[in-house]
């Protein structure tokens, strides 16, 4: 189908299949990868993963970031105050200049992938019909993050008839991004070039049509809301954020949480990632390192650190010792 009106009905009838497997539905924070793919002379890892993701993200137990209270009904949610998009100059596969600014005044949905990623090839056909769809309003740029050279990945452009620019990614535009920790991952723009939303791995595609639409001001059978990026969308807004996975702050103060929080976004992971603690529990929640030292910080800002072999009693117990005492 090219460009051109969509029934409402079509889309309502969709979003209600999808609201009914909600349940079946895990949030990606959730998932444990069955492998990892390591990017060369790069200690970031590429998680090849699959998810599908129904429109509405259910809250749920030990799932990090903590969603705000979700309203009943078909919900999508784009970022308040979003950041502008990092810019970038590449070649295309085809040897033309590739840039955001092209794009300017268009939905852009910047899709990281790679020719080894089984998610990412699935989405392919998917991606070429929303382009042939909306190819007016819309531009989608794939950025392939493969080693091999552009050789191999212009093969498999044109053996899936890939309709939309294609170039290989640069290791700082890999880290722009914020490092690019699983496949695929999309990153969708509104057309003032600023990045609303953050999707990591395979999304049914109707997520993506409800959300371009929205972006271009057409009518969508969903409630459009907003939210604050607490490090979702881009690190270096871990700042922001009042939790983060694996740090439990549950017992602190609020003024001990505060401190907390202020030590991990001031203090630097020493595994490697060149990140502070907080962009690191981001970015990889199993880190080791990172989690142990913020473990170590809430230990030592609660108080709580006991000396081995020394059993601190409580007041009462003391007055009661005390009491029993006999008078010399």
């Amino acid at each position: 189908m090219v460009c051109g009106k969509i029934q409402t009905t079509r889309l309502i009838s969709a979003a209600s299949r999808l609201l009914a497997k909600k349940r079946r539905v895990s949030l990606l924070p959730q998932i444990s990868p069955l492998h990892s793919v390591p990017i060369k002379n790069e200690r970031l890892t590429v998680l090849p993963i699959c998810l599908a993701l129904a429109l509405v993200l259910p809250t749920a137990a030990g799932a990090w970031p903590p969603r705000q209270e979700q309203p009943s009904g078909n919900v999508i949610r784009f970022v308040r105050n979003p950041d502008p998009a990092p810019d970038f100059k590449l070649d295309d596969l085809a040897g033309k200049p590739l840039t955001l600014a092209e794009s300017h005044g268009k939905v852009i949905l910047l899709n990281f992938w790679a020719t080894w990623c089984g998610p990412c090839r699935e989405e392919i056909p998917d991606l070429i019909a929303l382009q042939t769809k909306y190819r007016d309003r819309l531009q989608i740029i794939g950025i392939s993050v493969d080693d091999d050279d552009a050789g191999v990945v212009k093969k498999v452009v044109d053996a899936t008839g890939i309709n939309y620019p294609v170039a290989i990614a640069s290791p700082e535009i890999r880290m722009a991004y914020g490092g690019i920790g699983a496949l695929p991952t999309s990153f969708v723009l509104d057309s003032e070039g600023r990045v609303v939303q953050k999707h990591e791995g395979l999304r049914d595609p109707l997520l993506y049509e409800i959300e371009v639409r929205a972006l271009l001001g057409m009518p969508v059978p969903v409630r459009v809301e907003t939210f604050e990026d607490t490090g979702e969308i881009f690190l270096k807004h871990a700042d922001r954020a009042s939790q983060l996975p694996g740090v439990d702050l549950s017992k602190l103060t609020p003024e001990q949480r505060q401190t907390a929080l202020h030590h991990f976004n001031a203090e630097a992971c020493t595994c490697g990632c060149k990140f502070t603690l907080a962009q690191c529990r981001i970015y990889d929640r199993n880190c080791a390192i990172s989690k142990a030292r913020t473990e170590k910080i809430v230990a030592e800002v609660s108080g709580g650190a006991v000396q081995k072999g020394v059993r601190a009693k409580s007041p009462a117990a003391a007055d009661s010792s005390s009491a029993n005492q006999s008078p010399r």
